[in-house]
């Protein structure tokens, strides 16, 4: 039985066509353009374009299971075009293609981000009502309206389950996402400063066995948050600096001029070619976010229990490592703490 996956270069499908293949399961990894992450892998790799649907007919002809990750993610609070045409229509087209091809079950990878956070009072469950409205990034409205997608598939007869992860740290990061590059800056010394806020974080290769397991056992139609533990960014920058040594940022920007700087920055961003990490979406989701995500379902259901975020960044500095894009400065630099 074939297993396809779209998105499989990005960092959770780097990881999950691994323990795919870890099960000698057959592995058909859909690509759109990069096949970077696959390389030495024993799989079938297809190129498909989620916004064409006849190539996700083809992709999927005898498929099994099709893990649904392609999307377009953005920081953006103006690119809902880009957005839309890949998260949501990309979406419908992947359950339209689902059905047509007899695919028993697909597995949609959303997010946290999809999710209103407020009362902040009261913990994110999978009850949780989606968001909805144009004063939300593009990004968060983007995986709502997919969400919305695939419970129209399932009321069309597709067997579907429903997967929102928080934010998503590990090795295997080919693609090197955006908090992978939040990372390799506070490794290298190159980010300024740091701002107020936080996030939960969670390990990737957690996020991948849930899934793999949810794809086995959840009923139909389930929905599970995938949290981990959430941190300031002050304390993520302290645990990366205990771990790799680099000096973290002295400076914290409060909240407020942080979203004052955001358009500056990004017009800077956007002359100079660099890729933006703070930006007025970014801020946002990192000072008005809820700092209790429930993961209570999927370790009830699913034996979930996320590991400690220090183990994370350990594991996340040493892949870097030995993928070249960390190097020590100077011999005295202490070692990664691997223990």
């Amino acid at each position: 039985m074939i297993t396809a996956v779209t998105g499989a270069t990005g960092h959770i499908g780097a990881n999950l066509t691994r323990a795919l293949l870890k099960e000698k399961r057959q592995v058909r990894a859909i690509i759109h353009k990069n096949r970077r992450g696959t390389e030495g892998l024993d799989l079938q790799i297809v190129q498909a374009d989620v916004c064409n649907p006849a190539s996700l007919e083809s992709a999927f002809a005898g498929a099994d299971v099709v893990y649904h990750l392609a999307a377009t993610i953005s920081l953006s609070m103006n690119e809902w075009p880009s957005v839309e045409a890949v998260n949501v229509i990309g979406t419908r087209n992947v359950v339209e293609a689902c059905l047509k091809c007899g695919v028993r079950r697909l597995v949609y990878f959303s997010s946290i981000h999809s999710m209103l956070q407020t009362p902040l009072n009261i913990p994110v469950d999978e009850r949780r009502p989606l968001v909805d409205g144009f004063d939300c990034p593009p990004y968060d409205r983007s995986k709502a309206a997919a969400e919305k997608e695939v419970r129209e598939g399932i009321e069309q007869g597709l067997d579907a389950i429903i997967l929102n992860p928080t934010a998503v740290l590990g090795p295997h990061d080919y693609q090197i996402s955006f908090l992978g590059e939040v990372l390799l800056s506070l490794a290298r010394g190159k980010l300024p400063a740091l701002i107020e806020g936080g996030f939960d974080w969670v390990d990737v290769r957690d996020v991948v066995n849930a899934a793999v397991r949810a794809e086995k056992e959840a009923p139909l139609g389930a929905k599970y948050l995938l949290s981990g533990q959430w941190a300031s960014v002050k304390e993520l920058a302290s645990l990366a600096e205990s771990i790799w040594g680099t000096p973290a940022p002295r400076i914290t920007v409060p909240a407020w001029l942080a979203r004052t700087g955001a358009p500056v920055m990004t017009l800077y961003n956007q002359v100079t070619g660099n890729r933006q990490l703070y930006s007025s979406a970014s801020i946002k989701a990192l000072c008005e976010g809820n700092k209790n995500i429930s993961h209570e379902r999927a370790s009830r259901e699913l034996g979930y229990q996320p590991r400690p975020l220090r183990d994370t960044l350990v594991d996340t500095f040493r892949w870097f490592q030995s993928a070249g894009l960390l190097e020590r400065k100077s011999p005295g630099q202490k070692k990664v703490n691997i223990k």
